[in-house]
């Protein structure tokens, strides 16, 4: 598995594996290539947007890591980062989501965060534990939603 920057030209590939997480109820956002573009790859407060490629270049999973801006959607602290996570259902239980982390980690760093939010559906407990097994901690629970945070250290 090859751990990589997203490019523009991934997004059709994201788009399709994000589509099915739709059809499967494990996802509620847009998936369309438009969102995953504008939302993900080249998102004004981006700090990485990395993927995981398979050997024959099959996308099994995104990492999305950016800034939390002043009134951002989510209502996380301004200066914390906010990460989401998504992994092709063809490629669950296969280190997908680890692999993406340890870059993640590393651009966080990066960026001198000290903090990370995950906001994750109370009906998605394989998100729920995932982050949890990254070493996230939950910190606040509402609307169906469980936040969990991540203190980067160096």
């Amino acid at each position: 598995m090859l751990i990589r920057g997203a490019k523009p030209e991934d997004a059709k590939g994201l788009s399709a594996f994000l589509q099915e997480l739709s059809a499967l109820g494990k996802r509620t956002m847009p998936s369309d290539e438009d969102y995953v573009s504008n939302n993900y790859i080249a998102h004004p407060d981006y700090i990485v947007c990395t993927v995981a490629q398979d050997h024959d270049g099959t996308l099994l999973g995104l990492q999305i890591l950016k800034h939390a801006s002043i009134d951002n959607i989510y209502g996380v602290t301004t200066g914390w980062g906010i990460i989401g996570t998504h992994v092709s259902p063809h490629a669950a239980r296969r280190g997908v989501g680890k692999a993406l982390f340890a870059s993640t980690k590393a651009a966080a760093i990066n960026a001198k965060l000290q903090k990370i939010d995950a906001t994750i559906g109370d009906t998605n407990p394989e998100g729920l534990a995932y982050y949890e097994a990254m070493g996230f901690r939950s910190y606040k629970s509402e609307n169906g939603k469980t936040s969990k945070c991540y203190v980067v250290s160096t």
